[in-house]
């Protein structure tokens, strides 16, 4: 049975990561801040994650588990342990991927930030490579492109954003939630499986009129990419279907307009490449399928979405980044190409 009392959650999900979810475990069992449970969400694992998951438990009562019968990707495994701290009447819930080792004070100071808060429903830590001398993640940014991405992604680790508090998203593998919030505009939208769930909900969060804050003080070191990467082009389909589906569902009206000739234009660049460059042009082709198949869904999710904003379009607008991502090398190449002829300095 979950603790009532517990005034934090945190959740791992797990699917095949008998090798990275042991140094998790560790790391969040060792905090500085004690007042949590742990609920470990198993994807229907089928190496030795579920033993090792069930020693953790039998060693330290703070640790409750959740066994899905398959893999239900990261929003399938986050979500059921959003809905036992919702269902615990939880103040917090926090995420942690299996292949995250976060500093002993990681919680601490998310939990300070939204304590002293109370108008911010996110908080985002300071997300750094495994060897913690770059970034992965300073929260997420999305651009007037339509196009997501981590803030500070390869950079070396710097103070170059730790007073930058206000940002449009965080980051879903290690950021905290307040729980009022997750009641009020819904968990991740299963939909996405994995990537861009995070902006989504970031998204969905800001037009409800509740801010998303960067802690730069909370640290967590991360193995990217451990799990995407055993299935081959896993990250191209995703990015193909799961992109336009943000801009579909949360962008507001009168913005839809100005990012969509944009985003058309780096969507399909992006496809392009992936059958040219990456050999990845069956994912790219199935992830689109599958994102106009759930066009008509996305719609009437819009429709709700929409009409229970709170917040203005222009603060929207200007949460955006009027730029393109630091890595879209083709998009600025041809942007450059474009001003060069049109005489735009």
């Amino acid at each position: 049975m979950l603790d009532m009392k517990t005034r934090v959650f945190i959740v791992i999900p797990n699917w095949n990561g008998e090798k990275e979810l042991p140094t998790a475990l560790d790391a969040v069992l060792a905090q500085s801040f004690r007042d949590f449970t742990v609920v470990v969400v198993d994807n229907g694992s089928v190496d030795g994650s579920r033993a090792i998951i069930k020693n953790y438990q039998q060693k330290d009562s703070r640790i409750q588990t959740i066994f899905n019968d398959k893999n239900y990707g990261f929003t399938g495994a986050m979500n059921p342990g959003f809905m036992a701290a919702i269902t615990a009447k939880a103040t917090y819930v926090a995420g942690c991927n299996n292949d995250a080792k976060p500093d002993k004070d990681w919680l601490k100071h998310l939990v300070a930030f939204l304590d002293k808060h109370p108008s911010y429903g996110t908080a985002a830590c300071k997300l750094l490579h495994a060897d913690g001398k770059t970034i992965d993640s300073t929260g997420d940014q999305y651009t007037v492109w339509g196009l997501p991405y981590p803030r500070g992604r390869d950079e070396p680790d710097s103070a170059i954003y730790d007073n930058q508090t206000d940002i449009f998203g965080a980051s879903g593998g290690a950021s905290m939630y307040r729980v009022k919030m997750l009641e009020q505009v819904g968990l991740f939208d299963q939909d996405f499986f994995a990537y861009y769930e995070d902006i989504d909900l970031s998204f969905r969060s800001q037009l409800a009129g509740w801010k998303v804050g960067f802690v730069s003080q909370s640290i967590v070191y991360h193995e990217q990419g451990t799990t995407s990467a055993r299935v081959k082009g896993f990250t191209t389909q995703q990015y193909m279907k799961n992109v336009p589906m943000v801009l579909i569902k949360d962008v507001p009206g009168r913005l839809f307009w100005r990012v969509l000739p944009r985003l058309t234009l780096a969507y399909s660049i992006f496809f392009i490449n992936a059958f040219v460059k990456h050999g990845h042009g069956w994912q790219a082709t199935k992830g689109f399928c599958k994102g106009f198949i759930l066009l008509p869904k996305k719609l009437a999710q819009r429709r709700s979405i929409q009409s229970t904003r709170k917040v203005s379009v222009d603060y929207i607008w200007s949460l955006f980044l009027h730029n393109l991502p630091p890595n879209a090398r083709k998009l600025k190449k041809l942007r450059a190409f474009w001003w060069k002829l049109t005489g735009r300095r």
